[in-house]
């Protein structure tokens, strides 16, 4: 990431309205999560002992009070998951070799290409939250008309 996206970032979570832990807990739903394997492709490795997760509809986003991006960041700052930013999914197919990826769709509606070239596309929407697995490729599938 862009220096410039990093320092724009955290300028904005320094002044947002962000919910408290009980807030959050009122926004957030228990699902069971969908699980996908993907074998390696011999282009992307994916990730040969984890499966993606995807936990539809399991944070509302409705509140008046606080901005669908920001509720996401607290949940995932709440979980562990540091370093958070804000932006759409890249175009392309790539993935990350040592580290997990948690994305939270917070406006709209997309197709997100996981497991590499041959992998599946999966459509994803607001509220929606995808675990992905070191080594499992991602990249938006088909350009989205909103904004995750």
């Amino acid at each position: 990431m862009v220096l410039k996206d990093q320092v724009k970032n955290y300028a904005k979570k320094l002044v947002e309205s962000r919910p408290d832990a009980m807030t959050l807990l009122k926004l957030i739903r228990v699902r069971e999560p969908a699980a996908i394997r993907f074998a390696d492709d011999g282009i992307v490795p994916n990730n040969p002992h984890l499966p993606v997760l995807i936990y539809r509809g399991c944070i509302a986003l409705k509140s008046k009070a606080f901005d669908p991006a920001t509720i996401i960041d607290a949940m995932f700052e709440g979980n562990n998951w540091g370093r958070s930013w804000r932006d759409t999914v890249y175009d392309f197919v790539h993935y990350h070799s040592q580290i997990h990826e948690v994305m939270g769709v917070a406006r709209g509606r997309a197709k997100i290409e996981c497991g590499g070239i041959k992998g599946r596309a999966l459509s994803v929407k607001a509220g929606d939250v995808v675990i992905l697995p070191a080594g499992t490729g991602t990249g938006l599938s088909i350009p989205a008309a909103t904004s995750l």
